[in-house]
């Protein structure tokens, strides 16, 4: 590399200034007809020339080898019949090809999984980025088309790519598409989910427009079976039956044909569970210092509607008032107990004495309404324990305790049994005391104490939860049919409220009892549970009264179990971390207590379209010249092309595909030489000095003006 650079020795502008002047001198001359005009110009001009400093700058260039990029895609759809075959034997080729080039060099780059899908486009932008313009001579890509950041794809490149396309003519798929999932629904009502089964490829002829049998199940329980037909929208009613995450299950049998994949044939879909409005009915015997508690532990909710009487003046009291005189509200119980029983989700009974207000087949109605699922709650006081008990109504047959007829009149520190430290309901209550006890003026950072209970002995499979003095029952929580019954033995938990020698959780333990009541999930004593703590990691919680869990067992995606080792982390709480070894629907046994989770997505975004299709990074190879073909139709051959002329073609041999050279060098050295020494340039001016002179001197003489005689002059 060789060229002409300047060091001036004056500012430029004063060279120019010269430079004009030189110029000036030569056409003054020239107008006056002197015959030196033109040397004296050019001695002028090198003058100025010679203060410009001109020097020869002399390089020595090293040649830099093209680069071709070779993008190799492995993603998950890669691996689906023949594709994986393709490629290896595409890149092999190509690899040979490229090497076998003079001065290429081959970058090779390796696509491989992401959890958002195959990130092509985002890959080339940083190959593209990361090689100089002037080195890159190409751009090849391998791959089934079926990426997930289009928008990321650059508008151009300065080379031409390729787009060699994977799959086999033949290639079919049926896929299941969810169009549209509620993330949550109402319990007892109807959440609907749109869908459609698409075939498409080349479909076998038998199976074109036959219907398809989606299996649709929730929690992995009761099948159906619908008849769909393909390509058609169709909205599936499904009912969600319990609070928290109802797993919904769609999918149909992989059809006899061959299709790509079955990983797309099946979605599980996440649907969490709310109640609409929560609603209690509080009845209170009579007025009383903890009635106040129950109101407004219920009105302090906002998704709980409640209803609450107070019975001010029952039938057997006779103080000779009329009743048109009384500003009361007539107690409904026709309407509460017989005609809108089954709209409450809980009854709370609080210090309610049979007083002859309910007749037995009211209470009656409020057994079945237990049985059948409803949910009563019994905080009772000393009459419990005295004649009009309930428990000698027909409601004594559900409830948990039966009174032995004894109120304890004496201070003492609630205390959570074995049972209790084990269940949902008093597990992990703030300040409970420890298990082997604390003496009753020991309260400063627990509990504190009540003053009265009514003794009861615990009836069937009742669980104790909280005692009294001697191991007397506080709490029993019970099952009867399909619905739940509590009882507190005190009517004094109230004082925990007041602050009573330090107070206690009474709002919380309120909330969790009827909240256990209602049966949420989070507080069932004998539950599986399973949560999502990353892509593929798993917690595991199984609630149990009993001292041991496990092992559990888990039904992977394809069919096959795994064991999976719980560990006591607390009383009645038994967890374990576990990493699923793939996204999918995954099943969980332990005893009697099942559980279904979904992760990521049943049909992995790799599989949500499975054919190939170069549409989406057609743009660039258009853009640049470049050809999208199939490795189907053969491997094409690699060939150099100058700049300008088609990149793609079609030989003898079969399709071809061109890279640019591109001819880049680097300079390793560089070398400055004066274009002339100084004696030089004072010698080439000097000279063209002294020939204006002689061209204007004696010997060549002046032409005589006109009119004059040509001779020596005038003697």
């Amino acid at each position: 590399m060789t060229q002409i650079r300047f060091d001036p020795a004056l500012p430029w502008a004063a060279i120019a200034v010269l430079a004009a002047l030189a110029l000036l001198v030569a056409v003054f001359a020239l107008w006056r007809g002197l015959r030196g005009w033109a040397w004296r110009g050019l001695a002028g001009l090198a003058a100025a020339l010679a203060l410009a400093g001109p020097a020869l700058e002399l390089g020595s260039r090293v040649a830099l080898r093209d680069i071709v990029i070779l993008l190799d895609d492995r993603s998950a759809s890669q691996s689906l019949p023949g594709r994986r075959e393709q490629t290896d034997e595409a890149v092999e080729n190509l690899t040979h090809q490229i090497e076998a080039m003079p001065g290429t060099e081959l970058r090779r780059i390796t696509l491989g999984d992401d959890r958002d899908g195959t990130l092509l486009a985002t890959e080339l932008g940083r190959a593209i980025a990361a090689e100089p313009d002037s080195r890159l001579a190409g751009i090849i890509a391998i791959s089934d088309g079926q990426i997930h950041d289009a928008p990321m794809l650059p508008k151009t490149a300065p080379a031409p790519t390729h787009l060699l396309l994977t799959g086999r003519p033949q290639d079919w798929d049926r896929r299941l598409v969810v169009e549209e999932a509620p993330a949550f629904g109402l319990i007892d009502q109807q959440v609907k989910i749109r869908l459609r089964v698409v075939d498409e490829g080349a479909v076998p002829e038998d199976l074109r427009g036959r219907p398809v049998n989606l299996r649709l199940s929730l929690d992995g329980e009761n099948e159906r079976q619908v008849a769909v037909p393909i390509g058609v929208p169709l909205e599936l009613p499904v009912t969600l039956d319990h609070a928290g995450q109802n797993i919904v299950q769609i999918g149909f049998d992989a059809p006899e044909g061959g299709e790509l994949t079955e990983r797309n044939n099946s979605a599980a879909i996440s649907i969490n569970g709310v109640r609409d409005r929560l609603r209690v009915l509080l009845i209170s015997g009579a007025p009383h210092a903890g009635e106040r508690t129950w109101r407004n532990l219920l009105k302090s909710d906002a998704a709980v509607d409640l209803i609450h009487f107070t019975i001010l003046r029952p039938p057997d009291k006779g103080d000779g008032v009329p009743v048109n005189e009384l500003a009361l509200i007539a107690f409904p119980t026709q309407e509460l107990f017989m005609q809108r029983i089954d709209d409450f989700d809980l009854i709370i009974l609080d210090r309610y004495r049979v007083q002859g207000i309910l007749p037995p087949s009211y209470y009656q109605n409020i057994v079945r309404y237990v049985q059948q699922g409803g949910a009563v709650l019994v905080a009772a006081g000393p009459e419990m324990s005295g004649v009009e008990s309930l428990n000698l109504s027909p409601l004594g047959s559900i409830l948990p305790a039966r009174p032995t007829g004894r109120v304890i009149e004496e201070p003492f520190l609630p205390q959570l049994t074995e049972d209790g430290r084990r269940h949902p309901v008093t597990a992990d209550l703030p300040g409970a005391p420890p298990a082997d006890g604390t003496a009753d003026g020991d309260t400063t950072d627990q509990w504190g104490r009540w003053l009265r209970m009514s003794e009861a002995v615990p009836a069937g499979d009742a669980q104790v939860a909280m005692s009294g003095p001697d191991d007397a029952p506080l709490l029993i929580l019970d099952r009867v049919g399909e619905g739940r019954v509590a009882m507190l033995t005190s009517d004094q938990v109230w004082l925990w409220g007041r602050g009573f020698e330090g107070g206690g959780p009474q709002l919380e333990l309120l909330r969790r009892i009827a909240h256990w009541s209602m049966k949420e999930p989070e507080l069932e004593e004998e539950s599986l549970r399973a949560e999502l703590l990353g892509d593929l990691d798993i917690r595991i919680t199984r609630r149990s009264m009993q001292e041991r869990a496990g092992p559990l067992i888990v039904t992977l995606p394809d069919g096959s179990d795994s064991t999976v080792t719980l560990t006591e982390a607390a009383p009645g709480r038994f967890t374990a971390d576990w990493t699923a070894p793939e996204p999918g629907l995954y099943r969980l046994r332990e005893g009697q207590q099942r559980a279904v989770i979904a992760v990521g997505p049943a049909a992995p975004r790799e599989f949500e379209r499975t054919l190939t299709d170069e549409t989406q990074i057609l743009p660039l190879v258009e853009a640049t010249g470049g050809a999208a073909l199939r490795l189907s139709d053969g491997i094409p051959d690699l060939r150099s092309v100058t700049p300008g002329r088609a990149a793609t073609g079609r030989g003898v041999a079969g399709d071809w595909i061109g890279i640019t050279p591109r001819d880049a060098g680097t300079v390793t050295g560089l070398q400055r030489r004066p274009l002339l020494p100084g004696w030089a340039w004072l010698v080439l001016i000097s000279g063209l000095i002294l020939t204006g002179w002689l061209a204007e001197g004696r010997r060549g003489g002046n032409p005589a003006p006109k009119g004059q005689p040509q001779g020596t002059g005038p003697v």
